[in-house]
């Protein structure tokens, strides 16, 4: 089984923050998530000094629009020398079919269900299956047309794994330290495990993640926030062995 990777989430807001973070975790972590946070005060320059430190970049900016304009985003996100980049499955097999169609690209991963959802939460937006099934049928829709990976949640990850295969990565966030205490429900702003704003509601262990056959897990609050983060990102490491 291939070794689940930790991947870092830069939810920070400038690049002297980024490259704070960079510098102590060079040659410990590899790979790098830049989200809109990030992206839209810096731009593509956060995307050059995670590169200046070696790492790979996935740009979670979670493109959702027709298909062209997804395609040309995709296209200029390759320029910008990312590793991957997120897509909404629920743009259709039309929009993925353009990504999919670029002589280059990075690897596509496809959005499922905000780890924020509940399915009180989620049932309020008008689907009447359950996240559980919906997600299903957004892997069926990213398989078919042959896009990289899939994003959810622990509690979907072992599902996908065992139908797709090597079809499907599958890249989870909403990682939460073993045996640590967060509050669900924080979305008003109440504090979890470090004393960080928790809006998280399906949330799932390192060890977890890895033995459901996660191939990324998406951490950032943990270490970000953690007193020591190089002792935070190696004891994720060592949780993942």
């Amino acid at each position: 089984m291939k070794k689940t990777e930790l991947m870092l989430a830069l939810d920070v807001k400038n690049l002297p923050q980024a490259e704070k973070i960079l510098k102590k975790l060079k040659g410990i972590v590899r790979h790098y998530k830049i989200g809109p946070v990030l992206f839209t005060a810096c731009g593509p320059e956060s995307i050059k000094l995670a590169r200046k430190y070696g790492g790979r970049v996935f740009l979670d900016l979670k493109f959702h629009d027709i298909p062209n304009t997804v395609k040309n985003a995709v296209e200029q996100a390759r320029k910008a020398g990312v590793y991957a980049v997120s897509v909404h499955i629920s743009g259709g097999i039309e929009m993925l079919n353009a990504c999919m169609s670029l002589e280059k690209r990075p690897k596509l991963w496809g959005i499922t269900a905000l780890t924020s959802f509940d399915e009180k939460s989620f049932s309020k937006l008008g689907f009447k299956n359950s996240i559980g099934k919906v997600i299903n049928n957004f892997a069926k829709v990213a398989a078919g047309a042959g896009i990289d990976g899939i994003v959810c949640s622990g509690l979907e990850a072992g599902r996908i794994k065992k139908r797709f295969g090597k079809k499907l990565e599958v890249i989870v966030p909403g990682i939460r330290l073993s045996g640590a205490k967060h509050d669900r429900n924080s979305a008003s702003g109440a504090t979890g495990v470090g004393g960080y704003a928790d809006d998280q509601k399906r949330t799932i262990t390192p060890q977890d993640a890895a033995r459901l056959g996660a191939d990324f897990i998406v951490v950032g609050r943990p270490v970000l926030e953690a007193a020591n983060p190089v002792s935070a990102a190696k004891s994720i490491l060592e949780e993942l062995q």
